[in-house]
Order: structure tokens, then C-alpha cells, then sequence
């Protein structure tokens, strides 16, 4: 009976939709479901599609029924209100791309209805002057939330972090520090790590740069490590790959790793020299980080380190060119996969950094800001035209299929219950069969 009885349990484990609790799903940007469409467009397989109010570049996020993602929207210019002055070099320094310093603006936390679309509640978090420009193209809802079933929070960079429960109460709000960007506004997303709710917030110079864990249920700080490391964009990932948990955090001068739970640091290695803008991706005992300007720039770093690592054995390999901007790569197997900000890839062998094959295109030209997702021996790759190509894992480039939902995307897709969401310009898709 006890034998009959674990079948059962497996098979509805196996059958229980997967969530994807935040930025990258676990940080993986990989889904274990099978069952998942690869053609949708024209009226195919898109289940429905429901207006999203504001502007927002965070991935949705899904627990159960629920769906949540964060949006802003602008309002007008306020008088006397202007960004924090930047400074790099000595000299005062504005991004020629920066807006939205002298307007106000309202941040605000959607829950949707799964199956339907149907916004169930939808929350101010924010409203007011902002801290610092953004990118033009950039959106302060850019950080995607995080859920652990229970609670979902949400980070707007300058203007704070807030927890809300199932329900759309506030449970609490917290301001860990203005962190001023070069202009360029927020991009780390939070990372939810047992108790504790984990920010890495890089500044301009580098002089005011922490990582930071704050209690999840109470919104109190636990503990706060200071960093010399210029600003940066990069989601933090927490590796249980070994005999300890890791907190992996790039950056421009250092890479470092902590232990999540109390912000001591384990290791730390010679940076990136690039702007830290990729998240960094782990397995088979290593982690692998890339940056893609002004240097292109991806290795691998042996786990389980202490102290400075820099030039030693436990820096694994090392490749100078095909890595992104602004895109995550991601390592599926036995392969990492590195995306160009045009959408060329690049397959290496994550053990040893072998070139397995170098310059696969997609059909079409096309500019990337989202990041590749992967599940059932596949890759998807999502350009700002809407356009989502499917490629085929493994050592050798393969276009499956185009398929697009007719409108710009930024936001990477989230994966959950055999479905694919999409977050368009204005519009949340549910890709389902």
C-alpha cells in the first residue's frame, strides 16, 4: 500500500503546476513542465489578454491562481523637483537618456486571475517625486516581485520596498537606502531567501554600496554588508548547489559570495570590469557571470571558495566576447547560453567553457531586452518587436518556430501551469493550450 501510495504522490507532484515565484522563476529562468505550448499568434493558443494600466518592464510572477506584476505610471512635472545630481570622475554627469527626475510618479503592485486575466486587485505602493531619473526606454517598475506563497514584495529601487499578502493588504513597507543608479533607475529584483527578503543595491561611485536582508514577515533589517562596488543592475542568486547556500552577487570591480543568512562574505573574485547588468547562473558546483559593456565578458568561478579567488584554480574558464548588455544567459544542461542585445547566440560547454557553437541568429533583426526562459529542451527568446523565437537546446542552433503577440515586449516571460505570460507594451498574454 505504502508503495501504491508514493506512486500516487509522485504523479501529483508531477501534475501540480509549477509556480514561478520571481525574477527568473527560482532564479534559473527554467521550468520543468513539459506540456507548454511552442505556437501561439493570430488568435492561437493565447488564452486571453488583459490590459495593463502604466508602464512596467517587471517579469509577472505566478503563485497558484494568482499572477502579480508591478507598473508605473507618470504624471505631471512638479515644480522644484529635479534627480540627484551624479558624479563620476570628479565631474557632475547626466545621462544624455535620463527623464522622469522632475515628475511625479505612481507605483503600484497587480494581481490578476490566472485562468481569466481578470485584474483582482490593484495597490498604490509609491506616489510622489522619484529619487533619480531612469532610462528613457527603462521603467521604474523594472525589479520583478517575489512570492513565497504567502506574501509577494515588491522593489522600486529609491522609493522602497513593500509587502502585500494574498489579499492586496499592506503588510508592511521599508526604504533600505536611496541608491542612485548614473540616472539609468532600478533593475535588481528582490530575492527571497528563507526568513529574509535580500537586496543588492549599487550605487554611482561605489562609496554608499550594500547588500542588505530584511525579515520578510516584519520588513526589519537583519543585516547589511557594505560593498565597494560601482552601480550595478544585477539580481543577486542564492546557490544551494553544495554544502552550503551561496548569495552570488556580481559587480564591476568584485564578485562576491556571502552567506545568505547573515551577510558575511565566503569569497570573492576579480569583477567583471563591465557593467553588471546580466544575472549570474549556477550548477555542476560552479557560477557563471557575464557582462556585455563595455567589455563582453562571461566566466566561471568554482564554488565552496573563501577568501580572494582571483587567479587561482577555482576561476574554472574565461570567454571574452558574445555575451549581452542588458540580457540574462542561461544554462540549461549542460550548456550555458549566451545572448547578444541583437540576439545572437552562443552555446558553450558549462564545464569547461568549450565553444560548441558561435553566431546563431534568429530569422529576423531584432533588438533583445528580455531575458531567455527554457523548459522541455527548448529556448525561448523574446525580442522588444513581441516576436518569441523557439530554439532548440543543445550543441547545435536550431530555429524551431517564430511566433509573436503583435505588440513590444521588455519584460522576459514567466512560465507556470503550462502556460507561457508575456508582458507586452500594454497588454499581459496568457499562452496556454
Amino acid at each position: 500500500m505504502n508503495h501504491w501510495l508514493s506512486i500516487l504522490l509522485a504523479a501529483a507532484l508531477a501534475a501540480a503546476p509549477s509556480n514561478w515565484a520571481g525574477w527568473r522563476g527560482e532564479g534559473t529562468g527554467i521550468s520543468t513542465e513539459t506540456d507548454v505550448p511552442t505556437e501561439w499568434g493570430d488568435g492561437k493558443n493565447i488564452k486571453w489578454k488583459a490590459p495593463i494600466p502604466g508602464r512596467g518592464h517587471s517579469q509577472p510572477i505566478v503563485w497558484g491562481r494568482h499572477v502579480f506584476l508591478t507598473t508605473e505610471t507618470e504624471g505631471p512635472v512638479v515644480a522644484g523637483a529635479k534627480a540627484v545630481e551624479h558624479v563620476l570622475g570628479g565631474e557632475k554627469f547626466k545621462h544624455p537618456d535620463s527623464i522622469g527626475g522632475d515628475r511625479s510618479h505612481t507605483l503600484k503592485v497587480l494581481a490578476l486571475d490566472r485562468d481569466s486575466g481578470k485584474i483582482l486587485w490593484e495597490k498604490t505602493a509609491y506616489e510622489g517625486t522619484v529619487y533619480d531619473d531612469r532610462h528613457k526606454k527603462g521603467s521604474y517598475a523594472a525589479p520583478t516581485p517575489a512570492t513565497d506563497g504567502t506574501y509577494v514584495v515588491a522593489y522600486f529601487g529609491s522609493e522602497g520596498l513593500y509587502c502585500f499578502d494574498f489579499s492586496g493588504k499592506e503588510v508592511w513597507k521599508a526604504n533600505p537606502g536611496k541608491v542612485a543608479t548614473v540616472g539609468m533607475g532600478p533593475g535588481a529584483s528582490p530575492v527571497l531567501y528563507e526568513n529574509l527578503v535580500i537586496l543588492q543595491c549599487d550605487e554611482d561611485s561605489g562609496s554608499k554600496s550594500f547588500i542588505a536582508a530584511l525579515d520578510k514577515k516584519t520588513g526589519k533589517e537583519v543585516w547589511r554588508t557594505p560593498r565597494q562596488v560601482q552601480a550595478s543592475w544585477a539580481t543577486p542568486l542564492v546557490v544551494r548547489d553544495g554544502k552550503r547556500a551561496e548569495l552570488i552577487a556580481s559587480g564591476n570591480e568584485f564578485v562576491i559570495g556571502y552567506d545568505p543568512a547573515t551577510g558575511k562574505e565566503l569569497w570573492r573574485a576579480k569583477g567583471l570590469e563591465s557593467n553588471a547588468i546580466p544575472t549570474p547562473v549556477a550548477g555542476q558546483g560552479m557560477v557563471m557571470l557575464s557582462a556585455g559593456y563595455p567589455a563582453k565578458r562571461t566566466y566561471a568561478v568554482k564554488l565552496g571558495g573563501s577568501g580572494d579567488v582571483s587567479g587561482t584554480a577555482n576561476v574554472l574558464w574565461k570567454y571574452d566576447k558574445g555575451s549581452a548588455y542588458v540580457p540574462s544567459p542561461i544554462l540549461y544542461g549542460d550548456y550555458l547560453y549566451l545572448v547578444t542585445d541583437r540576439g545572437i547566440l552562443t552555446c558553450l560547454d558549462a564545464k569547461t567553457g568549450a565553444v560548441k557553437y558561435e553566431g546563431g541568429r534568429v530569422p529576423v533583426p531584432a533588438t533583445f531586452t528580455a531575458s531567455p526562459v527554457a523548459f522541455d529542451g527548448k529556448i525561448l527568446l523574446t525580442s522588444e518587436d513581441g516576436d518569441t523565437f523557439v530554439i532548440k537546446a543543445g550543441p547545435a542552433h536550431e530555429v524551431i518556430r517564430t511566433n509573436s503577440v503583435g505588440e513590444p515586449v521588455y519584460a522576459s516571460p514567466a512560465i507556470s501551469d503550462g502556460k507561457i505570460f508575456i508582458r507586452g507594451e500594454k497588454n499581459l498574454y496568457c499562452i496556454g493550450k
